[in-house]
């Protein structure tokens, strides 16, 4: 089977974007049949080089931790086929045979008097929002195409989102540069030393306080699992995840429900910050500062341990505050318009804003480990949009034949028996618990 390397490409952008040793960016190598290299913009490159970006900073912690140097790192062989069915792991599930509904019928592109709107509705309170800001007389849609079809698409986009919905006017043009990875600080101090790993598990030992939501972040945490860390999410009680979403990337964690406004569990909440090495969370910008929980304020109180803040629509900027999911900052960021088809907009092969900025999170965590820790960092699924559209250079074109059943598996879980996509990475070693029935404590280490 041909095995491919890359010196110049994606691989190496993203690695400089992480702030890794350059001359290591030619170890990845890359092999088998690629996926996802439908349409006009360089998907299959961008989720390659996440990937394998993610594999080099897990053989560059592996390498610290056996007392070498970042030149010790093993040379990671990642399976463009395993890539491609990962990207889309949410389309690949099952439970219990039954294939998860991954759009809501009100989530979707709607034709407004002058242009496009996509919508996000698949979460209960979303779908409200979105049916009391236009008056839907039911929440179907019908409904819904009937009350967008006369107005301008801004005017909706934005009395949706005075009322807490989720609506975006199709652009037609590419939003303005985000910067992939910003290292925004750097506390000098050092966090807990970590001795040798067992093979293959370079975060074992590592606890990750996992604070995000939906696909990206989740992404990220389910990798770092996978990797060997003790990743305990944590939900607030009364914003529930779809089982179907959690069934999908539940894997390699546990899941506890705590609630920061009541003193006991914020208590609770507070032992486990003081015994975390890394922090991952996916709110908006300003979110979780009136909670206390910011990268500064973290870092401030505990300066050794790593933070990486995610959020929709990049950290400066107009729209930073907002809400924001993979679908609508295709939208709104002009990619949908990119991958059109006349003048109706499309969507890229994958969620691949998400799926790629899940592992650029694994990677930034795994590089600040092996750094000592002390380090803030930010990531955006604008960010990730940003590099697609202007910088991932277009793949050669690589060998035929890609089919996903290979890359997947059957396991028992909380949700039933699971058919999943295992990581490009390797495979969990159990399914997940259901959402936010595991305790809120750290495995013993």
């Amino acid at each position: 089977m041909k095995i491919t390397d890359e010196r110049d490409g994606a691989t190496a952008q993203a690695w400089a974007a992480l702030g890794g040793a350059p001359e290591l960016a030619g170890r990845v190598r890359y092999r088998g049949a690629a996926g996802l290299g439908d349409g006009p913009l360089p998907v299959r490159e961008l989720a390659r080089a996440t990937v394998g970006a993610c594999a080099l900073a897990a053989a560059e912690l592996t390498a610290v931790r056996a007392g070498g140097g970042v030149e010790d790192a093993a040379a990671p062989v990642v399976d463009e086929g395993a890539v491609a069915t990962a990207f889309i792991s949410e389309r690949h599930l099952r439970v219990e045979g039954r294939q998860p509904v991954n759009f809501a019928p009100l989530s979707g592109f709607w034709r407004t008097a002058d242009g496009w709107l996509r919508t996000h509705a698949n979460y209960p309170h979303h779908r409200a929002a979105l049916v009391r800001a236009l008056g839907l007389p039911s929440a179907t849609p019908e409904a819904l195409r009937d009350a967008v079809a006369s107005r301008p698409a801004v005017e909706v986009q934005e009395l949706v989102y005075g009322q807490g919905g989720l609506a975006v006017a199709v652009a037609g043009e590419y939003g303005d540069p985000q910067p992939l990875v910003e290292t925004v600080r750097e506390s000098g101090t050092r966090g807990r030393t970590l001795g040798p790993a067992p093979a293959g598990r370079p975060a074992a030992g590592v606890r990750v306080l996992d604070l995000s939501r939906v696909i990206a972040g989740p992404v990220a945490t389910r990798t770092l699992g996978l990797l060997g860390a003790d990743v305990l999410r944590v939900d607030a009680p009364g914003l529930p995840e779809a089982d179907d979403a959690h069934a999908d990337t539940g894997f390699g964690k546990r899941s506890a429900l705590l609630d920061l406004a009541e003193a006991g569990d914020r208590a609770v909440f507070e032992e486990l910050l003081a015994e975390a090495d890394v922090v991952v969370s996916g709110y908006r910008p300003g979110a979780l500062e009136r909670h206390g929980l910011g990268a500064a304020q973290l870092l401030e109180r505990w300066p050794g341990l790593v933070v990486a803040e995610l959020c929709a629509w990049g950290w400066h900027g107009a729209w930073a505050g907002r809400r924001g999911f993979d679908s609508l900052v295709q939208a709104g960021y002009g990619i949908a318009a990119a991958c059109g088809d006349g003048d109706r907009p499309g969507v890229l092969p994958a969620q691949a804003l998400d799926h790629g900025t899940g592992y650029l999170v694994a990677a930034g965590v795994l590089r600040a480990l092996a750094g000592g820790g002390g380090r803030a960092l930010r990531f955006s699924l604008a960010g990730t949009g940003s590099w697609l559209v202007r910088e991932v250079p277009a793949a050669a074109p690589g060998p035929s034949g890609y089919a996903p059943e290979p890359w997947l598996r059957e396991t028992d879980s909380g949700y039933g028996r699971l058919r999943y996509a295992v990581s490009p990475l390797g495979d969990w070693d159990r399914g997940p618990s259901r959402w936010g029935t595991d305790q809120p404590v750290w495995l013993p280490r």
